[in-house]
């Protein structure tokens, strides 16, 4: 398949001066990186306009969870790579920043297909000034929000 294809490949020893490092890959190839603490482990993962997809990799998933929270992609999983997010079909998936376009499964996905609308209609008090000249308007206005909040429960 010639320079276009890898087999399965982690990469160490990758520096900034590398595409590798900030730019976004697909296909198995996955590229290490030493940190000094969690901290510093999120702090990476977020300083790249991508955010399609991440996986924390722990012995104690309720930490995995609470630092997946942290990193700004679409999808993070907790020891697992992708399956379990992409099966979860009432989960929203899609990226954030520069990867991948809006949302697909869940409630989010379905709505990607509408355009929401407002349609408005006065009923009642008319909130602008109408014929009265605005000081009058105001005063008017002003006199009936003193009444509501003397009135129990209103504008409270």
């Amino acid at each position: 398949m010639g320079p276009y294809f890898y087999e399965p490949t982690v990469l160490e020893n990758v520096t900034p001066e590398m595409t590798l490092f900030d730019e976004e890959t697909f296909g198995p190839v996955v590229s290490l990186y030493p940190v000094a603490s969690v901290d510093d482990a999120v702090d990476r993962a977020n300083d790249s306009r991508y955010g399609l997809n991440a996986s924390v990799w722990t012995g104690d998933r309720d930490r995995g969870e609470r630092v997946a929270e942290r990193i700004d992609c679409g999808t993070v999983n907790v020891n697992e790579a992708y399956a379990a997010a992409w099966a979860s079909v009432d989960a929203p998936m899609g990226g954030m920043g520069d990867s991948g376009l809006g949302r697909r499964h869940g409630d989010e996905g379905l709505l990607k297909y509408t355009e929401a609308q407002t349609v408005a209609v006065q009923r009642g008090l008319q909130i602008g000034p109408g014929p009265l000249p605005d000081g009058v308007w105001a005063r008017v206005m002003t006199g009936f929000s003193r009444l509501l909040k003397r009135l129990p429960g209103w504008l409270r």
